[in-house]
């Protein structure tokens, strides 16, 4: 080890860097990254995207969160545009096939594992992060704690897989998932259209980015994954500001 004040000595800037590497497998190279193709958006992610080979958690604002069919279909434009099979790890037999394929996500290419229970998920998820052609494992629960997590996080990042995490938030609970090891914690709910788009546009939703791993957080009005997985902007909206500022202050705490 170099003395302290010596030439070759790292600098505090390089020793945050080296330790914020740890435990998330960056390195040098920067992860690779899926753009939204919202600038916005697209702009408050590390790397101008969503970090593939990544943990993400999406739960749905509102009183359906307990069904999350906003957030699967969120999650579903998302798998839509990678490439290769699909491991989806179901909480109960709801998931409406059809509804994933106007997202882009042919049923074709979705593989689903029966699990029902968080204690049976969470094990599915891990041992189908395992498998490097994958492009993505999903798992529905209703509660992730740290460690769980982090064992996920760990996974992806050696495979590369992508793991999404939907939860469906019952009656009762708090309304938003624990701390996790997540690198991004998202929030979607259906958002108010106006009278043209109700009657020729994409649903619209309320997309809040609560947490990222280095980025930082907002939210945005965008018009619902068309059948390719891609989100718009509302024409009606797109010179508005993309979060109101009492939205950054609150996700920022």
């Amino acid at each position: 080890m170099p003395p302290p004040h010596s030439p070759d000595a790292p600098t505090l800037a390089e020793l945050r860097r080296l330790t914020d590497s740890v435990g998330t497998g960056a390195g040098p190279d920067a992860a690779p990254t899926l753009p939204f193709g919202v600038a916005g958006l697209d702009a408050a992610l590390p790397g101008g995207g969503l970090a593939l080979g990544a943990l993400h958690q999406i739960h749905e604002g509102g009183p359906r969160g307990r069904y999350a069919a906003t957030a699967v279909l969120f999650a579903g434009g998302i798998l839509a545009r990678l490439d290769g099979p699909v491991l989806w790890c179901l909480h109960s037999r709801d998931l409406f096939a059809p509804a994933l394929a106007r997202v882009g996500l042919h049923p074709d290419r979705v593989v689903y594992c029966e699990t029902w229970r968080d204690t049976e998920v969470l094990p599915a998820m891990e041992e189908g992060l395992r498998h490097r052609g994958l492009a993505g494992v999903v798992g529905e629960l209703t509660r992730m704690t740290l460690t769980p997590s982090r064992r996920l996080q760990l996974a992806a990042e050696g495979s590369g897989v992508t793991a999404l995490v939907v939860h469906r938030l019952c009656a009762g609970e708090a309304a938003e998932p624990e701390p996790s090891a997540a690198r991004t914690r998202w929030r979607v709910a259906p958002a108010p259209s106006d009278g043209m788009s109700r009657r020729m546009g994409r649903p619209r939703w309320r997309l809040e980015l609560q947490r990222s791993r280095g980025g930082a957080p907002g939210a945005w009005i965008v018009e619902a994954c068309d059948a390719q997985g891609r989100l718009a902007v509302p024409a009606s909206l797109a010179n508005r500001p993309a979060a109101p500022e009492r939205v950054q202050r609150r996700a920022a705490r």
